[in-house]
């Protein structure tokens, strides 16, 4: 099958054309690039959320909200959740919608279980009442055990902030909804660990590439909590393509839905220091030396805690699809920066991501 690893793009969205497919979390990071692609691939896109939990947002900027059906709700809302699985009818489901901040996680544990886990457990209702869904994948963490190998899929799930045990337990559910009853429907059903990801449009609080894209424009130093931690840093585009992948595959077979690992390569498993000096160093290219950005070391005293290793192993996803990283580390952080630029100069925010999707499907 290693054919899946090499389809170009339109290949690949050709798929999508005209399918019914909704999305959980379509006005957050993630969301909006996806809600991006299967707009412009054709699709009948639903999004399920909450308002953008930024603003500015990407999903404000990204253009497609004219293009599809925007339903403003909360995954923790099931009779709402329903009634929309019931009036949109959707083929292809991919759950995003979560609360996604290990910081947030530990100053509201309760509103964390509530969204990631029984969050989950609506939307897996739903699916199971709704023999519409043919293709189902829901997304969860790599924040599980900071051991010294690359985390593998069939190793017990765990996760030591309220955020990566909440995701840990989202997986769980989805393995329990399969087990007990999913397999005498005819829905596929998948879940996905992506790495830490990265790309332009990413407002978030407490996530190191917003920081360092808010600094870089105020001329200020960007401050680092903990440098020393390693994670599997990726563009968002890396997962995306890959969900999309999952998904269509075990639609036209069944047989390929399963428990999925999705990072980079371990050259792409850097410190934060390491990530924001590749940050700085792509910055600073477009800068006269005066503007030039540079970091520094604000390591926190009792912190709250947070994993200092992180690492997948994917060699499941690449024996299975045939799959390999389009771009490492530093091509995620130019693009980032090229993103930023256009941002920050006004200039035409969806064309920067077309071209940026495309120049990553096509030559993949």
């Amino acid at each position: 099958m290693e054919e899946m690893g090499r389809l170009i793009m339109s290949e690949l969205l050709e798929f999508y054309k005209d399918k019914k497919v909704l999305v959980t979390g379509h006005t957050g990071f993630k969301g909006a690039w996806l809600s991006r692609i299967l707009v412009q691939a054709g699709a009948s896109v639903t999004g399920y959320s909450l308002e953008a939990p930024t603003n500015p947002n990407l999903f404000g900027l990204a253009d497609v909200e004219n293009r599809m059906k925007s339903v403003i709700g909360d995954i923790r809302d099931r009779e709402h959740l329903f009634e929309v699985f019931k009036e949109t009818q959707p083929e292809i489901v991919i759950h995003l919608a979560a609360q996604p901040i290990v910081r947030d996680s530990y100053k509201n544990p309760v509103y964390t279980y509530e969204t990631n886990v029984m969050g989950t457990v609506n939307i897996c209702e739903a699916v199971r009442l709704n023999p519409c869904v043919k293709s189902f994948l829901n997304v969860t963490t790599d924040k599980n055990n900071e051991w010294e190998w690359g985390y593998r899929e069939n190793e017990p799930l765990d996760g030591y902030d309220p955020y990566s045990n909440s995701k840990s337990c989202s997986e769980l559910v989805t393995h329990s909804y399969i087990n007990s009853f999913y397999g005498d429907m005819e829905v596929a059903v998948s879940t996905a660990r992506a790495g830490n990801v990265i790309g332009g449009g990413d407002f978030a609080n407490d996530r190191i590439i917003p920081d360092c894209v808010r600094a870089a424009e105020k001329r200020e130093d960007i401050i680092v909590r903990n440098p020393h931690s390693t994670r599997p840093y990726q563009h968002v585009l890396e997962p995306l393509k890959i969900y999309l992948m999952i998904l269509k595959a075990q639609y036209e077979d069944k047989e390929l839905a399963g428990f999925y690992n999705v990072g980079p390569d371990d050259r792409d498993c850097i410190t934060t220091g390491q990530l924001v000096d590749l940050f700085c160093e792509k910055w600073n290219q477009h800068e006269q030396g005066e503007n030039c950005v540079k970091w520094i070391n604000k390591s926190e005293i009792n912190a709250p805690h947070e994993a200092n290793f992180l690492k997948l192993d994917c060699s499941k996803i690449k024996k299975v699809f045939g799959w390999k990283p389009r771009w490492g580390v530093a091509e995620a952080v130019e693009k980032t920066v090229e993103w930023s630029k256009v941002y920050f100069k006004g200039e035409d925010i969806p064309q920067c991501m077309d071209e940026q999707i495309k120049e990553f499907f096509e030559e993949y």
